[in-house]
């Protein structure tokens, strides 16, 4: 693990000297700056400040990051120990923290096998470091971006078995893909790539639940990675061709894996959430 320098940056741990040409610890980054809304310690001063300035115009955002966890604790429990689902494709993974997908799906199902994707360096020197697998089932890393759907799906077969349903998890990544890059043709060609009985697990950053125009512009301004958050009708597209699951698209902190009980107490937070399952081809 990192560990923390005298000015408050953090100064590099055993194995990540090579990353550190890599990367700029004086922008910030989505993932620091996510790990510092949950309460994370492997940031920097950028991330933080960064975060603070977000905070500062919508202090709900550190709620949405700890939703955002329970998550894809829940969704991941429901899909190992409900459905059936031994294999997982997790694209924009994150710095680890505590309930990560392999520990999640390995308690359900020690078999599980976990595939992280991410493209910041620091992470994937974490993930190396401390997200290792249990002794019946794997867990693997690749370097990737979120958009290059063929170099994450040929470097994923060297761990998972596309023959095989897949969970692709796309957890808080596919707003920082913006709409010229078309994020729903990559999900698209993702789920096209897994058999029937596959699921998609999607959350992102909601436009229309709650304002954050302010939040979302000071984000923008500090981050190294800008952020675009999207309406529920075009959340909803990213599930063109599934069956929606649970409560269907939701916010995130009312998601559960059963159809909801009434009306949720918690108020909407401003993130939406959906799971949907790949039907059999038609005859």
């Amino acid at each position: 693990m990192a560990a923390r320098s005298g000015d408050g940056s953090q100064a590099a741990g055993p194995g990540e000297e090579l990353n550190a040409v890599r990367f700029d610890t004086s922008v910030a980054h989505p993932a620091r700056i996510w790990d510092y809304w949950l309460g994370g310690k492997d940031n920097y001063a950028a991330d933080r400040a960064a975060g603070d300035h977000v905070l500062e115009a919508a202090p709900m955002v550190r709620q949405v990051a700890l939703a955002d966890r329970a998550f894809l604790a829940s969704v991941v429990h429901h899909l190992a120990a409900g459905q059936g689902i031994r294999q997982f494709l997790d694209i924009g993974t994150g710095l680890p923290t505590a309930d990560n997908t392999h520990q999640v799906a390995q308690q359900a199902a020690p078999e599980s096998r976990v595939m992280y994707v991410d493209n910041d360096p620091i992470v994937l020197a974490h993930a190396r470091a401390l997200l290792t697998s249990s002794p019946e089932g794997a867990t693997d890393y690749i370097e990737a971006d979120a958009r290059d759907a063929g170099t994450i799906l040929t470097a994923a077969a060297r761990t998972l078995d596309f023959s095989q349903p897949v969970a692709v998890m796309l957890l808080g990544i596919l707003l920082f893909i913006p709409d010229e890059d078309d994020p729903w043709s990559i999900t698209a060609r993702l789920m096209d790539a897994v058999p029937p009985g596959s699921y998609l697990a999607i959350s992102h950053g909601a436009s229309d639940i709650q304002e954050l125009g302010t939040a979302n512009s000071r984000y923008n301004e500090r981050s190294a990675v800008t952020m675009r958050l999207r309406t529920r009708a075009e959340f909803t597209r990213f599930f063109d061709g599934l069956d929606l699951a649970g409560p269907g698209v939701v916010p995130v902190n009312h998601w559960q894996p059963g159809p909801a009980p009434g009306t949720p107490q918690e108020p909407p937070l401003p993130c939406y959430a959906a799971l949907g399952r790949k039907p059999a081809r038609p005859s």
